[in-house]
């Protein structure tokens, strides 16, 4: 008789040229006997991916000197730094500095360029990324038309204690860009050099964290997880001297800058350093302009607004962080300086794909106690909502306040509801019925004693067919022959199986489903480690293959699974270690 475990799913106890990429339309995968063939593949063709991209050449910018970016919206609403200069100090009674980039020391190289972003979003001919002036304008040695560049004050709670003044250390806002389809974007250099909020740092990036965060950024967007874009990375000769693993051992690197764009930067933290202040006006000012610009469905009259603006914020922060653990993205810095108050995923450091499934999974060798555990991501969460509500507190009646408080305890069920529908979706389950948060939890269960892969099992389950879950015959799927070997694994499959018949639709068309949510290809640390490898040879082939590649994760692709993309991950992988150095 089956008896289910307690439900739990992850932390629900608590709450350049490119290189060709091949398309599998009608070949089995190579790890498998299944249906991986069915035709949430098949009906996609080369051809369909090129469509995406397909934007008339005539219609695009073929000259950066026609490109033109603003900074006078948010000069116009607020005060500037009354002090020039790029050296660290304590700034007061503002939201920007001025500060200038300090150019990249050449030669400079372009390692990688999304054209989804910079034709898609910034409307110039991807043609226009080979140009020395793209470089001198992408790598900071050069300011783009109309801009007046500023570096952002914010603060923050750093693994759980307030860290005072932080800011943009080494990024430097170029400007907002309205692009032809009335969307406002704004671009940011990061790893561009010093600004007065650098503290001892030299306001620079490395190749290895930078060739890290453009990837992901255009990889999240793919797996359909708000993020912020990278539209280039471009690297330099410059020696970065860094600590890596702070244990002394001082490494000299190189720099590098990622050419970054968000509809907004501003973070929880934004609002807490203005709180922590007393800067109440100013605070009052800012969460008006990012309700008005950022929150059209919130009436700028209604005396709740910022109520409103909390409640929606920590309902949106609820389904991102549920987004995150359906892919098995762990952030690795969950503190309020890197939370958005749009929501989307920022300021990619330390974060990790999880491979073997873990809740304990730590991708940040920094974070000694494993405050920032996947496991724990949900927690963090609602921590820094209640930092969020604290901060809105000055601009609260206490009537409001009191609400917040009961918006906030609302945050757990918001995310168990999400979680439940994301996971009911990667098995493939139509509805919602009432034991399916047991065979959900009963899954994962298995998979965290038996240690087997998260993205492949839930993929390998996408492609497995009817006849396949019925006999139990997983020898050629990897991960799913892992988790087979638990002891109360046949009791699983019976009930999944059930469940499966219970919902009267196609084996096909549940495989469909579930294909289109499960991806194939992750941005796995040891994939990044290869790539990152190669470019600081400045070999970027590996680069351009994984970023093509992971823009398509739901399809399989003849040249990742050449490259092992989807295979059992390499022993050496187990050793990598990220940190905070960066």
């Amino acid at each position: 008789m089956w008896s289910p475990w307690p439900v739990s799913v992850f932390a629900l106890v608590a709450a350049s040229s490119f290189t060709p990429v091949h398309v599998l339309e009608f070949c089995p995968d190579p790890d498998s006997h299944s249906h991986d063939n069915t035709a949430s593949d098949s009906q996609l063709s080369p051809n369909t991916f090129k469509s995406r991209w397909n934007i008339s050449v005539s219609t695009l910018m073929q000259n950066l000197d026609q490109f033109r970016v603003s900074s006078k919206k948010l000069l116009e609403a607020f005060p500037i730094d009354v002090v020039d200069g790029n050296f660290a100090r304590s700034v007061k009674n503002c939201i920007f500095s001025k500060s200038s980039p300090t150019p990249l020391k050449g030669p400079l190289r372009l390692a990688a360029a999304s054209k989804e972003v910079v034709e898609g979003i910034l409307d110039v001919d991807v043609a226009v990324t080979q140009s020395d002036d793209f470089l001198h304008y992408a790598g900071g040695g050069r300011l783009l038309p109309g801009s007046e560049p500023l570096a952002h004050r914010y603060g923050g709670h750093q693994f759980g204690y307030w860290a005072g003044q932080l800011g943009d250390g080494r990024a430097h806002s170029l400007g907002q860009y309205t692009n032809r389809k009335g969307d406002v974007w704004e671009l940011q250099l990061k790893g561009s050099g010093k600004t007065p909020y650098s503290r001892s740092g030299d306001g620079r990036a490395v190749i290895r964290s930078s060739v890290r965060e453009f990837l992901c950024s255009e990889a999240m967007q793919s797996l359909g997880v708000p993020t912020s874009r990278a539209a280039s990375l471009i690297v330099s000769d410059e020696p970065v001297t860094r600590d890596r693993f702070y244990n002394g051992n001082v490494e000299t690197e190189r720099g590098a800058v990622v050419l970054r764009l968000a509809k907004s930067w501003f973070r929880i933290g934004s609002l807490e350093i203005l709180s922590q202040s007393g800067e109440i006006d100013l605070l009052r000012k800012l969460v008006t302009f990012v309700i008005d610009e950022h929150f059209p469905s919130i009436d700028s009259d209604d005396p709740d607004k910022y109520l409103v603006f909390y409640s929606t914020v920590v309902n949106e922060t609820a389904h991102l962080i549920a987004q995150w653990m359906s892919v098995g993205f762990a952030h690795g810095v969950c503190n309020t300086d890197n939370f958005s108050l749009l929501s989307i995923t920022i300021d990619y450091g330390p974060f990790g794909f999880m491979e073997a499934y873990d809740p304990d999974f730590v991708p940040n060798t920094s974070d000694d106690e494993g405050r920032y555990a996947i496991g724990a991501q949900a927690d963090v969460g609602q921590f820094n909502l209640e930092k969020l509500s604290a901060a809105l507190g000055p601009v609260l009646s206490l009537q409001q306040q009191n609400e917040a408080k009961r918006i906030l305890k609302g945050f757990a069920d918001i995310y168990r509801k999400r979680m439940n529908q994301l996971f009911q979706a990667k098995l493939g389950l139509l509805g919602e019925q009432e034991d399916d948060g047991d065979l959900i939890a009963s899954l994962l269960k298995m998979m965290a004693d038996t240690r087997c892969d998260f993205t492949m099992t839930f993929r390998q389950l996408s492609g497995a067919s009817a006849q396949q879950l019925h006999d139990g015959d997983f020898a050629q799927l990897w991960a799913l022959e892992d988790l087979s070997s638990h002891k109360l694994f046949s009791d699983w499959l019976s009930m999944y199986q059930l469940r499966l018949m219970r919902q009267h639709d196609s084996d096909r068309d549940r495989q469909q489903r579930m294909k289109k949510v499960n991806p194939r290809y992750v941005l796995r640390n040891w994939m990044a480690e290869s790539a990152i490898t190669k470019a600081e040879k400045n070999d970027f082939s590996e680069v351009a293959l994984l970023h093509h590649i992971l823009s398509f994760p739901f399809v399989t692709q003849e040249t990742a699974e050449e490259a092992g993309y989807a295979a059992r991950p390499p022993s050496w992988a187990k050793r990598l270690k990220v940190s905070c150095s960066s």
